[in-house]
């Protein structure tokens, strides 16, 4: 009996995802929760798990084509379970799974290369479809090289491989595109718009023609805190962790968003309220391979330093592999953007769609400062950054989002104020 696998939402009204690698072929034998492919949605990539044991019989869409919600992209047939195992009923798709895996199941026997099959979805009273036709040697690629690879127009058969195990890396896909005579061909290079560049677009579109944004900014100077930043980074139970200066501006904005709660809050246009947030779900913006995405600190204010630097370090690694979850990614309340490590001093951010406030931290540089007063007043080298603060005029007015702003700078220029 043919089974169809329909393209589930894979989170928040999600409408199409980009198959972007199968992991199965036609012939081989699956079993529940098995990843069956890794799909792109506009939030995130991931794994999908086969909603059936049985055997799969037709692939319905090519690798990096978009798939609507409810479209069938696989056909499996569950007769053909091994071991005579009973077909499995679909179950409601989550991003673990569908319940307990099968462990008597047989391993997924490898018999061809993945083929896309061009006829219309089988359905469940359907003869099984032709044999699979043979395809040409995979090239090994994570996920985010092969993105990185079809958006610069680099042919991975084409690359010699230098990464583990014989895998093209990422630094292998950009070589062939600075190497000479790789030039683009032609006047124009067209970049088809998916995934989250897609969007990318229309949210910010969105927030800018939605929210009334303001945007101000301050330049202070951070010494105190770098030199807080290689006392932590000291100490032994920070040693395996990267301490940057993102991670005392985070701790700053967490500190400055208990007194000035309107920068946490939202805006319900169709209840008419102003929803203020007792929780802080920090998102951490991260460019990726996939372009720029935002995965959030979920309850980020309850955590300490270190436990701050935890999640911060496994939301910027999940992210940059491509495994971040459109879970990491929905229900942020206020963003920090990191532009400063791409020597950039300042910027006018825009808000996340239903978020009040995001802070732009600029680049850290040596610069003379006045120092001392009076008499005493001289000029030193010191350590000196700006921050840039949008916020929704609609929810935080001029004096709010100075506050904010001020008590961020405040708490930075001096650490010790944290403590009061």
């Amino acid at each position: 009996m043919i089974k169809d696998f329909l393209l589930p939402d894979l989170g928040e009204g999600l409408t199409e995802g980009d198959i972007l690698k199968w992991t199965v072929s036609v012939g081989d034998t699956v079993a529940v929760n098995d990843t069956i492919a890794e799909v792109e949605t506009v939030k995130a990539a991931v794994e999908l798990p086969s909603p059936f044991a049985g055997v799969v019989t037709a692939l319905h869409a090519a690798e990096g084509e978009t798939v609507p919600v409810g479209k069938s992209i696989i056909s499996i047939d569950v007769g053909g379970a091994a071991a005579g195992a009973p077909a499995e009923e679909e179950q409601q798709l989550t991003l673990v799974g569908y319940g307990p895996r099968d462990e008597t199941a047989t391993p997924r026997r490898r018999h061809r290369p993945p083929v896309v099959d061009a006829a219309p979805p089988a359905t469940e009273s359907a003869a099984p479809t032709e044999p699979a036709r043979p395809a040409a040697h995979r090239v090994l690629a994570k996920p985010p090289v092969r993105k990185l690879a079809k958006t610069l127009g680099v042919d991975l058969g084409s690359l010699v491989a230098t990464g583990p195990n014989g895998t093209v890396s990422r630094e292998d896909v950009q070589q062939a595109v600075q190497a000479p005579g790789a030039a683009p061909t032609g006047r124009e290079t067209r970049i088809p718009i998916k995934g989250v560049r897609k969007h990318t677009a229309a949210a910010m579109v969105a927030s800018a023609f939605t929210a009334p944004h303001v945007t101000e900014f301050v330049t202070f100077d951070i010494t105190a805190t770098m030199e807080l930043r290689d006392r932590v980074a000291a100490r032994r139970e920070f040693r395996d962790l990267k301490v940057s200066p993102l991670l005392f501006v985070a701790k700053a904005v967490l500190l400055a968003a208990r007194r000035t709660p309107e920068l946490n809050s939202s805006w319900d246009e169709a209840a008419g309220e102003i929803v203020q947030k007792h929780y802080v779900n920090l998102g951490i913006a991260a460019a990726t391979d996939r372009g720029l995405v935002v995965p959030n600190i979920k309850d980020a204010h309850e955590l300490s330093l270190l436990e701050l630097a935890h999640a911060i370090a496994d939301l910027t690694e999940t992210a940059r592999s491509g495994k971040a979850t459109p879970a990491d990614m929905s229900g942020g309340t206020f963003t920090v953007t990191n532009i400063g490590v791409f020597g950039v001093d300042t910027g006018t951010p825009i808000l996340n769609p239903g978020e009040a406030g995001i802070l732009a931290f600029g680049a850290i540089r040596r610069q003379p400062w006045v120092v001392g007063s009076g008499a005493a007043e001289r000029i030193e080298p010191r350590w000196v950054t700006q921050l840039a603060l949008s916020f929704d005029h609609r929810l935080v007015d001029g004096q709010q989002g100075s506050q904010f702003l001020a008590d961020v700078a405040a708490v930075l220029r001096d650490p010790g104020l944290a403590l009061l």
